[in-house]
C-alpha cells in the first residue's frame, strides 16, 4: 500500500478580478454623482405649462370615514359633504383612476354612507368600495 508522503496544496481563490470590478463600480457611481451635481448647477429656466397633470400612477385608494354622529373625514381631516365632493373631483382630475373606500360606523345611519357614495359618484369616481369586518365565527361552526 503506497503511503502519501507529500502534502496537497490547499485550493485558493483569486480575488483580484472581483476587487477590480468593485473598484470600477465605485468609480462609476462617483462619476455619475458628479454629473447630477453639475446638472443641478446649470442656471436654466424651465418652461411653464397651464394644464398640470400628474405623471405618476394614481395613489392608493382614498379612505373616507363616516362616523356615527354624521361627521365625515377624508385624509384625516373633517369635511362637509360639499367639500368632500369638491376635493374628490379635484383629485379625480389629477388621477383618472382614483378609487375610494368608504368606512361607515356600524352604529351610524346608512343614509350618511349613501350620501357619501353619491358625492363620490358626482365627483366622477367609479371605483368605490365599502369596508366591512368579518364577524367572529360561533363556536362549533365551520366556514
Amino acid at each position: 500500500m503506497p503511503l502519501k508522503t507529500h502534502l496537497d496544496e490547499q485550493p485558493s481563490i483569486n480575488l483580484t478580478s472581483m476587487i477590480d470590478i468593485v473598484f470600477l463600480i465605485i468609480i462609476f457611481f462617483m462619476v455619475g454623482a458628479e454629473f447630477t451635481e453639475m446638472e443641478r448647477d446649470i442656471s436654466l429656466h424651465v418652461p411653464e405649462v397651464s394644464d398640470i397633470r400628474a405623471l405618476a400612477a394614481a395613489p392608493e385608494k382614498k379612505v373616507i370615514n363616516v362616523f356615527g354622529d354624521g361627521r365625515i373625514s377624508l385624509d384625516d381631516q373633517f369635511v362637509t359633504l360639499g367639500a368632500l365632493e369638491a376635493r374628490l373631483a379635484a383629485a379625480k382630475s389629477e388621477y383618472a383612476d382614483l378609487g375610494v373606500v368608504v368606512r361607515g360606523d356600524s352604529e351610524g345611519r346608512f343614509q350618511e354612507v349613501a350620501s357619501v357614495l353619491n358625492a363620490c359618484r358626482k365627483a366622477g369616481i367609479s371605483d368605490m368600495g365599502i369596508s366591512v369586518r368579518m364577524a367572529a365565527a360561533p363556536k362549533g361552526s365551520k366556514r
